[in-house]
């Protein structure tokens, strides 16, 4: 019943659209069609705040440390990928609370936890189904040819955005388009190919982008609501998926299998570069809403304080969700808090922190824009947070960064004195009081992009635990596009220096374009003359970009890198102060005996590349099979 619909799926089936109302008065005007179709974006996952903690990281990014073993990421790294669903072996006990709402049976129900991917977006396919239909048969009978096109991008847009975020976890699945009749027996097969299914998600994408505006503002229909239109999907919107729909399409995971070669499909990727250019376009002639945020405020894509509730995001956030809760609730910040005891935290010594791994942090380049293991690079073991891309001191509190920054206070100078010691700035180095205490970092490093400096228990942000504070992720934002676009003109077209027909940006160009705004230097040339060189610089610049956003994991699976080392292991960096400790300038502080040591070892199989689908579903009818493996 859920295929059908989410939830309670016999008693929707059997009735209007909307209980109690005619279908003709739902569906008459533009108006009333569109308060039908409102409910779909309302179906739409917060990312950031699905659960009680910000647990949206499951690559090879972020390491949870835990007391009570809660959380998704838990028995994902155990390899068990059953645990969203809260099914298979229990590791510890966690009172039911490991569920990842990400994954699970919400619908539209109230509050930030009760949607899903899995059940939301099966239910919402079938409100596509329903809205086109309506319309095929004639029933918006008092409407502009505008209105009515309007609202078709819209059912278009989110039918297809609906299968492909089922895809992208679960697999082929089938395509619903069309209205399943309740007596209807269940008989849908699985596609053989991932490609059967984004074809036609890529047909509705494309259709939703030939029906909708750029921009509602500048819309008769739109200027009813002007000014509060931003999320509504438009033309961008779908360009970005379906390019998005096509990159995925064309990726090895979703060419090949689990077992297959690491090649793409390269007509598929040329498919998405042309999506990707189109809004490339439009975005460097002006003719979009959209814009790249300047560095000095990258922190706006992120987290807004005290800004009366606004979403995060700025003019770079494409697609995101309602804000279903007005705050960042007291968790999604506390999650990230430095280690070192109760004199940081507030009091809130909370059992799940999560902490940036060291391996992937080492993605973090260096400002000259090469790897830290190119030997030209400059980076050195002895002052290792050195003239690094300016992308990690945003992102990481490192050893000897500053964090208290106001007063710290005691019963006595001894007591003032050991605090001053402990908390004043980031004792990261081996045995150093922000690796010990009751949630210690055991990595070497806390993440500070979502956080910001003074959030700790002597400087006394308290309000950013209630409205004044909200973090957000985009489903989409523009930095993204232009990776993207790069990563599919060069598997498209076969080089670094190609680009798409429709415009005058290269694959690298799209690179260099993102490494400028954060002021890194261009790709260096040595990367240039294979496309095996270059695509290890742009899943690079993906990993520093959109770090912590999400992608990780996605990523390294359609890559078909999960299950292979060193994408497997997490690890933590140890090293001892050396010399004059600079309070200043924290980026000159020596080190010595700087060395790498593994903190976690993943051991999957193919299996994992693919997530299983809950035994009562699979059990629903025959062609519908669960995930090999599972």
């Amino acid at each position: 019943m859920m295929i059908l619909g989410g939830v309670s799926c016999t008693d929707y089936l059997n009735r209007a659209p909307e209980a109690g109302i005619p279908e003709k008065e739902v569906f008459k005007n533009f108006t009333n069609f569109q308060g039908f179709v409102e409910e779909m974006y309302m179906l739409l996952p917060d990312i950031a705040k699905h659960t009680w903690t910000s647990s949206f990281n499951w690559g090879d990014d972020e390491h949870q440390y835990t007391t009570s073993g809660r959380y998704v990421l838990y028995d994902f790294d155990r390899g068990n990928f059953r645990g969203y669903i809260d099914e298979g072996e229990c590791f510890l006990d966690r009172s039911g609370s490991l569920q990842n709402r990400l994954f699970g049976d919400g619908v539209n129900s109230s509050g930030r936890m009760a949607r899903s991917i899995w059940s939301g977006s099966w239910y919402g396919i079938r409100k596509c189904n329903l809205g086109i239909q309506a319309i095929n048969d004639g029933l918006m009978v008092d409407a502009t040819d505008e209105e009515r096109n309007f609202v078709l991008g819209q059912l278009y847009f989110f039918r297809g955005f609906f299968h492909f975020q089922l895809m992208q976890y679960w697999g082929p699945m089938p395509y619903i388009d069309f209205v399943l009749s309740p007596s209807e027996k269940l008989t849908l097969p699985r596609p053989e190919t991932y490609a059967e299914c984004a074809q036609k998600a890529g047909d509705d994408l494309q259709k939703a982008a030939d029906l909708l505006p750029v921009n509602w503002d500048n819309t008769t229909t739109g200027k009813r609501t002007f000014g509060n239109n931003e999320l509504r999907a438009n033309r961008i919107w779908a360009l970005g998926f379906l390019g998005k729909n096509y990159l995925y399409a064309g990726s090895p995971l979703m060419v090949h299998g689990p077992n297959g070669p690491k090649t793409y499909d390269p007509e598929f990727c040329k498919k998405a570069a042309k999506a990707f250019a189109e809004i490339i376009g439009l975005v460097e002639s002006g003719q979009t809403q959209y814009s790249l945020v300047d560095f000095d405020h990258y922190s706006d894509l992120f987290y807004t304080y005290r800004q009366n509730w606004k979403i995060p995001g700025s003019t770079e956030a494409i697609m995101r969700s309602p804000c279903y809760e007005g705050n960042s609730r007291w968790r999604q910040s506390v999650s990230y808090f430095p280690g070192g005891g109760d004199g940081l935290q507030q009091g809130m010594a909370d059992p799940e922190r999560l902490f940036p791994a060291a391996n992937y942090v080492n993605y973090f380049g260096m400002k000259n824009g090469l790897p830290l293991t190119e030997p030209a690079s400059g980076f050195s073991a002895t002052q290792p947070w050195k003239d690094r891309d300016p992308r990690f001191y945003y992102n990481f509190v490192y050893d000897g960064v500053k964090v208290v920054q106001g007063t710290i206070t005691g019963s006595n100078p001894d007591d003032i004195a050991k605090k001053e010691a402990a908390f004043r700035y980031a004792n990261l180095y081996t045995n150093g009081s922000y690796r010990t205490g009751t949630s210690p970092c055991e990595t070497g490093y806390c993440l500070k992009k979502y956080i910001m400096v003074g959030c700790n228990g002597f400087d006394k942000i308290s309000d950013a635990y209630g409205d004044n504070f909200s973090i957000m992720l985009s489903w989409l934002r523009l930095a993204d596009v232009y990776l993207m676009y790069a990563e599919s003109v060069a598997e498209g077209y076969g080089s670094a220096t190609d680009k798409d027909p429709s415009i005058n940006v290269t694959a690298v160009d799209a690179i260099n374009k993102i490494r400028r705004r954060a002021g890194v230097d261009d790709v260096n040339a040595k990367f240039l003359g294979s496309l095996d060189a270059f695509m290890g610089e742009v899943r690079r610049e993906r990993a520093v970009e959109l770090a912590f956003e999400g992608q990780r994991f996605n990523d390294l699976r359609r890559w078909l890198l999960f299950t292979e080392a060193p994408y497997t292991i997490k690890t933590r960096q140890e090293f001892d102060r050396y010399g004059t400790f600079n309070p200043d300038d924290p980026q000159d502080n020596q080190v010595s005996g700087f060395r790498e040591e593994v903190l976690w070892e993943r051991h999957y199989e193919a299996k994992h590349y693919w997530l299983p689908i809950k035994d009562d579903d699979v059990y629903l009818y025959p062609g519908f099979p669960q995930n090999p493996g599972w």
